[in-house]
Formats: C-alpha cells, structure tokens, sequence
C-alpha cells in the first residue's frame, strides 16, 4: 500500500509505452501524486522499444525530450555501480533497481513484477507494483487530484482531441480496467 503523496517511483519501460499508461502516470506526477525518477538505461531500453515499435524517430525524439524537460531532476545518476553487485535479479533488470537504491525510492512501478522478486527488492526496503495496481492506489489516496491531473491530460490531448469517456475506454483498452473504472465512478 502506497501511504504518502511524496513517496519517489523508479518508473520502469514497460511503464512509459504504451503511449496512455504513460502519459496518465505522467500527468499524475506532474500534479504532484509522486515524484518519478528514471535512469539513462531506461531511456535507451525506451527508445530502442519504440524504434522496434515502429515510431518515427522524430516522435521519438520528442517524446524523450518532453518526459526530460517535463521532469528535469528526474534521471537517477551515479547508479552504475550497484548493478554488478544484485545477484537476485536477471541482469536485464538490474539497472532499474540499482537506480531506486541509489535514490532511495519507495517503489518500482512496473509490469514486469515476475522479473523483480518480492522476498530480494524487500531486502532493500523495496516494492514493485504494476502500472494498473500503482494508479487504483494513488486515486484512492487522492481522488480529487487524481480526477483533475486526469481532465487535465484529457483537456490536453491532442490528434485527435477525445472526451473522458473515451480516454477511459482506450485506458480500459490499455490494461488500465481497473484505473478507469475508479475514475468513471468519481467523474
């Protein structure tokens, strides 16, 4: 359980695509929910899973460059060091988790929890939570908040503009059942 609006999330990759998990998580950062951090390592694995995923390069580049500049003191440095050291992780994963030590993070938001065991991230004073577990809780620590960063991205959308209750049902679409059917019965 998530207990404080001030708690700081390494968002994993798996986060930041799809392109509407990521931009409500997003938006809930920026209205101050959490704080988010994130590592070069998990630009380039981002970067690299959009060019797989067929996006543009320049739409590439803009998304990356929004996320920075939206979120200045959000990238972890200085992390390297702990990677070789976590044994209790597949190697892939090890950076992400080397980053929320360094910074002392309150928990891992991904959807890869199978790649992050609980007994091994606890060791650390760790937690890992899926995308759709992480916003049901932060809406219901802060409901209306949540609503406004929510009409906040909706209001913002752009090409093609849509509605609330179309946003919730490319959310629902998204993995985001749960989320979406929180907001709808608070909209």
């Amino acid at each position: 359980m998530i207990y404080s609006s001030r708690f700081t999330c390494v968002i994993d990759t798996c986060v930041l695509h799809p392109l509407h998990v990521r931009d409500l998580i997003l938006w809930f950062a920026y209205s101050g929910l959490f704080v988010p951090k994130w590592s070069k390592h998990i630009f380039d694995e981002w970067r690299e899973l959009m060019f797989r995923k067929k996006v543009p390069k320049k739409e590439i580049n803009h998304r990356i460059d929004s996320v920075l500049n939206g979120f200045p003191d959000a990238m972890v440095t200085n992390y390297e060091t702990h990677i070789v050291s976590l044994t209790g992780i597949n190697k892939k994963d090890r950076h992400v988790l080397a980053a929320a030590i360094k910074i002392n993070a309150s928990l891992i938001v991904t959807n890869n929890l199978k790649d992050f065991p609980k007994d091994y991230l606890e060791s650390f004073g760790l937690y890992a939570k899926s995308a759709a577990d992480f916003l049901v809780d932060i809406i219901g620590l802060h409901d209306e908040e949540a609503i406004k960063a929510f009409r906040m991205m909706v209001v913002n959308r752009r090409n093609p503009s849509i509605n609330e209750h179309e946003m919730l049902d490319i959310l629902r679409n998204n993995g985001l059942k749960d989320t979406a059917d929180y907001i709808h019965a608070l909209i």
